[in-house]
C-alpha cells in the first residue's frame, strides 16, 4: 500500500496537528491562570475562548484515534516493514501516537515516494 505525494502531505498535515495542539493548549492553559482573575460572574457560563479549546480538544483526539487506525492499517498492509517488526510498530504507534506517527510517516510513506526536504540534494547532483 503506497501513497502518492499528495494524500501523504495531506496525511503529513493532518500528523503534525496533535503536536503543534499540545503547543496551543499548554500556551491557553498558561495564559489562563496566569491572566486569571475574579472569573466570570455567577450565572454567565463558560467563556467563548474556553469552549473553544474545548472543541479543539476533543476534535484533536478523535483525530488521533482515526489516525491511529489509519497508521496501523498501513503497517500492516505494507511491504515495506518487515514481518518481525510489525508488531512492535503496532505497540510504538499505539502507545507514542502523536511522538511515532510522525516517524512512522518520515520512514515508510515518504521516504519510499523519494519525498525530500526542501533545499536536500543528493550528493553528487545539480
Amino acid at each position: 500500500m503506497r501513497l502518492t505525494k499528495t494524500p501523504a502531505l495531506l496525511l503529513a498535515a493532518f500528523t503534525v496537528w496533535p503536536l503543534l495542539y499540545m503547543f496551543v493548549f499548554m500556551a491557553f492553559m498558561f495564559s489562563t491562570f496566569l491572566w486569571m482573575g475574579g472569573g466570570p460572574p455567577q450565572g454567565m457560563g463558560p467563556p467563548k475562548m474556553f469552549m473553544l479549546i474545548f472543541g479543539l480538544h476533543l476534535l484533536t483526539i478523535l483525530e488521533v484515534f482515526a489516525l491511529m487506525v489509519v497508521y496501523i492499517i498501513h503497517l500492516f498492509k505494507t511491504d515495506l516493514v518487515s514481518g518481525d517488526k510489525k508488531a512492535l510498530w503496532a505497540v510504538v504507534l499505539f502507545l507514542g501516537n502523536m511522538f511515532a506517527m510522525p516517524v512512522y510517516w518520515w520512514l515508510y510513506i515518504w521516504r519510499p515516494l523519494g519525498g525530500e526536504i526542501i533545499g536536500d540534494k543528493a550528493p553528487g547532483s545539480n
